[in-house]
């Protein structure tokens, strides 16, 4: 028996049958609504309040059919996918006979190109698992090709368009399903499913749209020609008819949910959430719905027209929501349809699908007989298991499924197969560039089965595989020891500053060395000059005898003296007022004489004057530098206009170029007056 799961946003629905002459005879089915809002627009929220659900609903259908339910089909909400187109190529050193592996190479790389065209658009990093992919080009030696087996050539091209879907949704999807006691036997997507169910193989020649509208979320798939030629969603469901209800009457959600089934009565009472009970006519409520009900009609008419480019030959409404009265026609209306070719899903349910017990052309019954029918008749290849590392692997094409295509459906890229060498190390030695390479990645171990596997093997029903990822090349590290020998005794410069034997190296440096250890000179410090020295003071120093003359310490201020030192200043006597000499006292005991100061030093010689320093003018990155004179009038080099470049060489992302007058250079290159100088970032 083949049991299905449609886990929707308002409720889960459960599906067991099984196939009788190639259809689908349904024996069981069991609803049951969500308790509170555990999913949003077709998210899984609350993880323990939906495996809750999906559990009674499994065990009464365990109870009607007396038995287990083991493994479970279910579909994933297509409102998240993402598509995204992806190219790649692979050269090869001569002309080589091309084989399904290198094709395979070639088509994971473009798949994983695809990837990371979606992952750009990311505020973080997020893991996609591969829903599928088409090949929309090959070109061999950049000629267009519609295959590459067997043909010989050098470079092989490949662009595909690839559909994805985040991790999040499917691992949600997964969880619940484990902690329901459950183990994932299938999974689709939902307008798959739907579409499956609804719009059967041998309608699909003909232009036909379903329209899925669920309480979140309305999926959308066009058919023509006889595939499936896009999907789309729309955020607009069942769910805006409710919460203007909830606005209108002051209601919770779960009564809005009954007055919306209950459009047809002539009245209906409700309690609303001041626990007043009030009552309204259907008349009053139709008119009430009627405006979110156009803006819903008119989504869907719009992402109609944008996949299709036209309106359809005909369009099929499926899900819950579309049971709302009046809804055909304002779909009709929005596409210019005749309202004739606008019918509710469930008429082509018997084609593939019937049941002894129930009827089933209920439209809300689409997507989980889909995703029964699918799976039971065999329409989806994920209606096997394939172990892959002891767990079953998650599937989603249809047809058949290379070890390739299964990797990258749970969730692999080509890195993880093929390997990713480390980085290079990129420097420049004197104005030589070298390339120093990363370590080759460690290969990638694949068995299936329990033998060897090549990427391109089909896998079937039952298969075992075992594989465990390629590791990346560490990246090339070299120091400048690695690179000039331990023996080396000249000076270093890396980036224009000193460094030694022990400095690790970074892509992009520019590394130069002499036979001399090499200081670059930092242009001379602005000091103002200090003011002149102030004339010295001469003080009388007074003592026993007299006073005597003194030459003080000269200092910055001139020192104040009492002003009654000033008596003890000697003047000499004018000549018209000379005093006459007077007689000595022979009894007068005289004192000692005095001692004479002693006579002034000689001037010093004054020092020869010292040269003057003379600037230096020269051009940097097209601009007048005006470069002070250094001591000894020593001349300029490159490395003294670092600073004055704008470039910060302690944290260098790419090479800086140097020239001057127009040819490379070296950090320790004279200048001359007006030299042309160049220093900047190389350009990417």
């Amino acid at each position: 028996m083949t049991f299905a799961l449609d886990i929707g946003t308002r409720s889960i629905i459960g599906v067991v049958g099984r196939v009788v002459d190639e259809r689908f005879q349904v024996l069981a089915v069991e609803k049951e609504e969500h308790g509170k809002r555990a999913m949003l627009d077709g998210q899984i929220e609350d993880i323990a309040q939906v495996a809750k659900v999906a559990r009674r609903v499994t065990s009464r259908l365990e109870e009607r059919l007396d038995c287990t339910l083991e493994r479970v089909c279910v579909a994933a909400a297509g409102r998240a996918l993402r598509t995204e187109t992806g190219a790649y190529s692979l050269e090869f050193p001569e002309v080589t006979r091309i084989t399904n592996d290198m094709i395979g190479r070639l088509e994971s790389g473009a798949v994983s190109n695809a990837e990371e065209q979606i992952g750009h658009g990311q505020a973080g990093q997020r893991r996609f698992y591969l829903v599928g992919y088409t090949v929309s080009g090959y070109h061999l030696d950049h000629y267009p090709m519609t295959t590459l087996r067997g043909h010989n050539g050098q470079m092989l091209e490949a662009t595909v368009v690839a559909t994805f879907l985040p991790s999040e949704v499917v691992e949600s999807l997964y969880a619940v399903v484990e902690a329901a006691g459950l183990e994932v036997a299938s999974l689709t997507l939902e307008p798959i499913a739907a579409l499956n169910a609804a719009i059967p193989s041998d309608l699909r020649l003909l232009n036909l749209v379903l329209a899925d509208i669920g309480a979140g979320t309305s999926d959308i798939a066009v058919c023509r020609d006889g595939t499936v030629v896009g999907y789309t969603m729309a955020t607009v469901a069942g769910d805006e008819i409710t919460e203007e209800l909830m606005r209108r009457y002051l209601i919770p959600f779960s009564t809005a949910e009954r007055m919306k089934s209950q459009l047809n009565e002539e009245t209906i009472t409700y309690r609303d959430v001041l626990g007043m009970e009030q009552t309204v006519s259907g008349e009053q409520l139709r008119e009430t719905i009627q405006q979110p009900a156009q803006l819903l009609a008119q989504e869907i008419a719009q992402r109609v027209l944008t996949l299709n480019g036209a309106p359809p030959s005909a369009l099929f409404l499926a899900g819950g929501g579309s049971k709302l009265e009046g809804l055909l026609g304002l779909v009709a209306e929005a596409l210019e349809m005749d309202e004739s070719r606008v019918a509710l899903a469930g008429n082509n349910y018997e084609i593939t699908a019937f049941s002894e017990d129930y009827e089933l052309n209920d439209p809300e019954l689409a997507t989980p007989l889909g995703i029964a029918v699918s799976a039971g008749l065999g329409l989806i290849s994920d209606s096997y298991r394939i172990m892959l590392n002891g767990q079953p692997a998650k599937l989603f094409r249809s047809g058949s499924l290379t070890l390739l295509e299964l990797l990258m459906m749970n969730g692999y890229s080509s890195v993880d197969l093929l390997g990713r060498t480390g980085k290079n190390l990129s420097v420049t030695v004197n104005g030589q560039h070298m390339v120093f390479r990363g370590q080759p990645a460690t290969p990638c171990t694949l068995t299936l089965n329990g033998a060897e596997g090549v990427p391109s093997a089909l896998v079937y029903a039952g298969d075992s595989i075992e594989f465990t990822p390629a590791i990346q090349g560490a990246p090339a590290q070299r120091t400048l020891k690695d690179l000039l020998g331990a023996d080396f005794i000249g000076g270093i410069m890396v980036n224009g500053r000193l460094a030694d034997l022990e400095t690790r190296l970074n892509t992009g440096d520019q590394i130069v060395t002499s036979d001399q250890p090499v200081r670059p000179t930092p242009p001379p410090a602005y000091r103002p000059a200090p003011p002149p020295p102030e004339p010295a003071r001469v003080e009388p120093l007074r003592t026993e005898a007299g006073s005597m003359w003194k030459e003080p310490a000269r200092a910055e201020r001139p020192e104040v003296k009492p002003a009654r030192a000033e008596a003890f200043r000697e003047e000499p006597p004018r000549a018209a007022e000379a005093a006459p000499p007077v007689q000595p006292n022979p009894w007068e005991k005289r004192p000692a004489p005095a001692p004479q100061p002693a006579p002034p030093p000689a001037p010093r010689e004054p020092e020869p004057p010292k040269p003057k320093r003379r600037s230096v003018q020269v051009v940097l990155n097209g601009k007048q530098l005006s470069l002070p004179g250094k001591e000894d009038d020593a001349p300029y080099y490159v490395m003294d206009l670092l600073d004055f470049s704008g470039i910060d060489f302690e944290h260098l992302d790419r090479g800086v170029e140097l020239q001057v007058n127009g040819r490379e250079c070296a950090f320790t290159q004279e200048l001359r007056p007006q030299d042309n100088v160049i220093i900047r970032y190389l350009e990417q």
